[in-house]
C-alpha cells in the first residue's frame, strides 16, 4: 500500500531588522543586533542595535534633506503624508500583528490604535497647506511698513518615541515634525522597535524623500546622549525620554543646552495619545520670520 504524501517542511524565516538612514535600510555599523520579544517574553525578531556612529550618520541623512524638504509646497507635503496614510492602510494587518504583540493589546484594541495612528497621518496632512495661515500673520504696524510673520522649520529634529506606545505614541510625535518641513532622526522604543521598523518600511515606499526621517533602534542609553548633544541638530523632543525617569531627561536637556538645541521636554504626567492632538505640537518646531517692507517703494 502506497504511503500518503506529507507536506515538506519549511524552515522559518527569521528576521534581523536594520536600520532606515538616507532612505536606505544598513546594517549598524557596529554589526550588533538584539533579540525583540512580544509581552509575554517570546522571541518576535531581532533588531539593529545601533552606535554612536550611527546616530552622527544619522543625522547627516537629515541635514542634507532640510533644503528639499522644506522647499516642498505645503500642499506637497500633504500629499505624501496622506500617502503615508494610504500605505498604512495597506499593511493594516501587519501593524495590527505587532501592536497587539508589542503592547499587549487584544485584536480589537491594537485595531482601534492602528486606526488612530493612521487617521493621524490624514489629521497633518491636512494641515501641512494651512501651517502657515493659522501660525503666521500680517501685523499692524504704526508706519509706512508691511509686516508680516511667518513659521519656518526649525531644521534637523532630534525625535525620542514614546516607548509605552510604540506606534500611535511614535506617529504622534513623527508627524508634526516632518509636516511642519523639519527632517528628523527618531529613536524608537528599545523595548518594542518592531512598529517603527515596519513604519519605515511604508516611509520608504511612500513618495518621502530619503533623510526626510532616519529611524535607529537598539539602546536608549547609548544613543540618546549622544543625538541630544549633536551640533548639527536643531531641536530635539524629549516626550518619550522617561525609561530613565526624570533624571536621565534632565542629562539630556543640559546636553542639548551645549549647543543651544531647542528642547521640548516630557510631560509630568502620561499623554493620551488618543487625544486630539492640536497644533502644540506644530508650533514646538517652528520659528517665526517677520518680514518688514516699505509700502510703496
Amino acid at each position: 500500500m502506497r504511503e500518503p504524501e506529507t507536506a515538506p517542511r519549511r524552515l522559518s524565516v527569521r528576521k534581523t531588522y536594520k536600520l532606515y538612514v538616507g532612505g536606505a535600510f544598513p546594517r549598524s555599523e557596529s554589526a550588533r543586533s538584539y533579540p525583540v520579544s512580544d509581552v509575554s517574553g517570546a522571541h518576535l525578531a531581532n533588531a539593529a542595535q545601533a552606535s554612536r556612529k550611527d546616530v552622527r550618520d544619522a543625522v547627516v541623512s537629515a541635514r542634507s534633506a532640510v533644503a528639499g524638504w522644506s522647499a516642498r509646497t505645503g500642499y506637497n507635503r500633504g500629499q505624501i503624508l496622506y500617502r503615508v496614510a494610504e500605505m498604512m492602510e495597506g499593511r493594516r494587518d501587519q501593524f495590527v500583528s505587532e501592536v497587539a504583540a508589542s503592547a499587549g493589546e487584544s485584536p480589537q484594541e491594537a485595531g482601534d490604535t492602528v486606526s488612530a495612528a493612521i487617521d493621524r497621518w490624514v489629521h497633518y496632512a491636512g494641515w501641512a497647506d494651512k501651517l502657515t495661515q493659522v501660525l503666521g500673520n500680517p501685523n499692524e504696524v504704526a508706519g509706512p511698513y508691511y509686516n508680516q510673520s511667518a513659521p519656518e522649520p526649525v531644521g534637523v529634529v532630534g525625535v525620542v518615541a514614546p516607548p509605552e506606545d510604540p506606534l500611535l505614541g511614535l506617529v504622534s510625535v513623527l508627524a508634526p515634525v516632518i509636516t511642519a518641513g523639519n527632517t528628523c532622526v527618531v529613536v524608537a522604543s528599545e523595548r518594542a522597535p518592531l512598529p517603527a521598523v515596519t513604519l519605515a518600511e511604508v516611509l520608504a515606499t511612500s513618495d518621502l524623500p530619503g533623510g526626510v526621517v532616519n529611524v535607529l533602534t537598539g539602546r536608549a542609553g547609548e544613543l540618546l546622549a549622544p543625538l541630544a548633544s549633536h551640533a548639527d541638530v536643531d531641536a530635539l523632543d524629549l516626550t518619550g525620554a522617561t525609561t530613565g525617569g526624570r533624571e536621565e531627561a534632565v542629562e539630556l536637556e543640559r546636553a542639548a543646552a551645549s549647543t543651544l538645541t531647542r528642547v521640548l521636554r516630557p510631560g509630568a504626567t502620561p499623554t493620551d495619545w488618543h487625544a486630539a492632538p492640536g497644533v502644540a505640537r506644530l508650533r514646538r518646531f517652528v520659528e517665526t520670520k517677520t518680514v518688514w517692507h516699505p509700502i510703496g517703494v
